[in-house]
């Protein structure tokens, strides 16, 4: 019985840490990873929405990933180039052992731009 939970809870993990997908176009079934444009106008905020954080992350209460409040409190703006590369390449092993996934389609602007969106959730 826990081999099946834990094997149900890495599925689940694996899926909504995955990158979002869309239709090419309303009559074919193909799918495409979704790809943000370099340096987009979008603040920080947006950009996130636009993504699968909401899949690990939320800004009070840990989930799968540590809270956006969490990551405020433990870095701060000189850190902001490091954690726009983590976003960017992915990492582990900071908060846990589940891995965040890379998002290589997120210009490192836009990647700052969420860190410093972040970063402000500090109390």
């Amino acid at each position: 019985m826990k081999k099946l939970f834990l094997t149900g809870c890495i599925s689940v993990l694996i899926f909504s840490c995955s990158k979002k997908e869309t239709p090419v176009d309303a009559t074919s079934s193909e799918t495409t990873a979704v790809s943000e444009p370099a340096k987009t106008n979008l603040s920080g905020d947006q950009i996130i929405e636009t993504l699968d954080c909401s899949g690990c992350h939320s800004v009070n209460e840990r989930m799968i990933g540590p809270s956006y409040k969490e990551i405020a409190e433990k870095y701060s703006e000189k850190d902001i180039e490091l954690l726009a590369s983590k976003i960017i390449e992915g990492g582990s092993g900071v908060w846990g052992g589940v891995p965040m996934s890379a998002h290589p389609q997120v210009s490192k602007e836009d990647a700052k731009k969420m860190v410093e969106y972040i970063l402000s959730q500090k109390k």
